[in-house]
């Protein structure tokens, strides 16, 4: 009498393939919202970078001018005049009579989608060689934004 050779079996049974679509989907719900947040810094910090320019315009022109009187209008004095389409800048960004740089960033934005806002203000100490840019607004975010020390946010 002739045995029946043993099938092997072949391929994955539906519950291992269900096992495996459930890991994938819990990493994809975990990794998704990492990545949105680390687009976001990424966006942040270019806006900040794109700002390095008008910072340091400014910061000669006061050097030079000893106020910040002729220091706040772009274009002149060799203060940069912004492109309307800059990468992370969609506004142009303005200057205040005291120095203060306000801009919005665009694609680095809080957890609702609202654009972040950047405030840049400059302390000038007697005898010190540098300006020190100190950020503030929605744009010192650790989560979405600049962790503290990063571009000038405390």
């Amino acid at each position: 009498m002739k045995a029946i050779p043993k099938q092997l079996q072949r391929g994955f049974t539906l519950i291992e393939l269900m096992i495996v679509v459930a890991i994938i989907g819990i990493l994809a719900a975990i990794a998704i919202p990492q990545y949105s947040d680390y687009t976001s810094r990424t966006r942040a910090a270019g806006a900040v970078s794109e700002l390095d320019s008008l910072k340091s315009a400014m910061a000669i022109c006061y050097q030079n001018e000893g106020a910040w009187t002729n220091c706040a209008t772009t274009g002149s004095n060799g203060i940069p005049s912004f492109p309307v389409t800059t990468k992370f800048l969609p506004v142009i960004p303005t200057a205040a009579g005291a120095g203060i740089i306000t801009a919005t960033s665009t694609g680095a934005t809080t957890t609702t989608g609202t654009n972040l806002t950047l405030t840049l203000t400059p302390t000038i100490s007697t005898g010190q060689a540098n300006m020190i840019w100190t950020a503030s607004g929605t744009v010192c975010d650790p989560i979405r934004g600049l962790k503290s020390g990063q571009g000038g946010c405390p």
